[in-house]
C-alpha cells in the first residue's frame, strides 16, 4: 500500500514522501495514528493545500520537544525490582514501566514513545531511548536495583554492584561511623579532663 507521510517516520521517510508499506502496518499504525494518508489523487491534493500548516505545526511540536529534551536527556530513574544473586530479575522492566517512572519524575510521556526492542531482565544501568518527536530523541537511564541503597551504589559506580561489594561497602560505612563515634567520645573525654584539671593559679596556691 502507498501512503503519504504526514510526519517524519524513522526508516521510512520525511513529511510529504509517498512510500510503500505493508497494508497491516498502514491500517494498524500509520493511518489510525494520523501519521499518514492513503496515497490517492484526492489525498495528494489535500496534502499539498495543507502542507504549510502541517509543517508549521510540526516545527512547533519539535521546538517544544527540544525544550523538554534539554531537561530530560540523561535523566536517571530508579526502578526497584526483586532479583537473584546473578542479577536476573524475577520479572522484567517494560516500556510501560519506564514511561510511568519518567512521568513520576515530572515528564509525561507515553509508552509508545519508549524505544525498547525487548524488556529489561537484569539489574544494572540501562540506557533507553525516548522519542519525544519524530526528529527529537533522548536517552533515559533506568537504574534497576533491589533497593534504594543498591541503586545509589550503582549510580556512583556506573555499573552493577555485586552482593559482595554491597556488603563490603556497608561494612566500611559502619566502621567509618563507629570510628567517628569513638573519635567524638575521645574528644569529649579530653575536653572533660581539661575542664576538671586545676588552673595554673590553683596549682600555684596548692604549691
Amino acid at each position: 500500500m502507498e501512503v503519504i507521510l504526514l510526519e517524519r517516520i524513522e526508516k521510512l521517510g520525511q513529511m510529504g514522501d509517498v512510500v510503500k508499506v505493508k497494508p497491516g502496518f498502514a491500517r494498524n499504525y500509520l493511518l489510525p495514528q494520523r501519521k499518514a494518508l492513503r496515497a490517492t489523487k484526492d489525498n495528494l491534493a489535500v496534502f499539498e493545500t495543507q502542507r504549510g500548516q502541517l509543517e508549521a505545526q510540526n516545527l512547533e511540536r519539535k521546538q517544544e520537544a527540544e525544550s523538554v529534551a534539554e531537561k530530560l536527556d540523561d535523566l536517571q530513574v530508579v526502578m526497584i525490582r526483586q532479583a537473584g544473586d546473578t542479577g536476573q530479575l524475577y520479572g522484567s522492566v517494560t516500556a510501560r514501566d519506564l514511561a510511568e517512572a519518567v512521568s513520576e519524575a515530572g515528564f509525561t510521556i507515553e509508552r509508545s514513545q519508549v524505544v525498547m526492542d525487548k524488556a529489561t531482565k537484569m539489574l544494572g544501568l540501562h540506557p533507553i531511548k525516548v522519542r519525544l518527536h519524530p526528529e527529537v530523541t533522548v536517552t533515559v537511564v533506568a537504574n534497576v536495583a533491589r533497593s534504594e541503597t543498591e541503586a545509589e551504589s550503582q549510580a556512583k559506580a556506573g555499573r552493577v554492584v555485586t552482593v559482595q561489594e554491597q556488603l563490603e561497602a556497608e561494612e566500611a560505612a559502619l566502621e567509618a561511623t563507629l570510628a567517628e563515634i569513638e573519635g567524638e567520645e575521645e574528644a569529649a573525654e579530653q575536653e572533660a579532663a581539661a575542664e576538671d584539671a586545676p588552673s595554673e593559679e590553683e596549682a600555684e596556691e596548692k604549691a
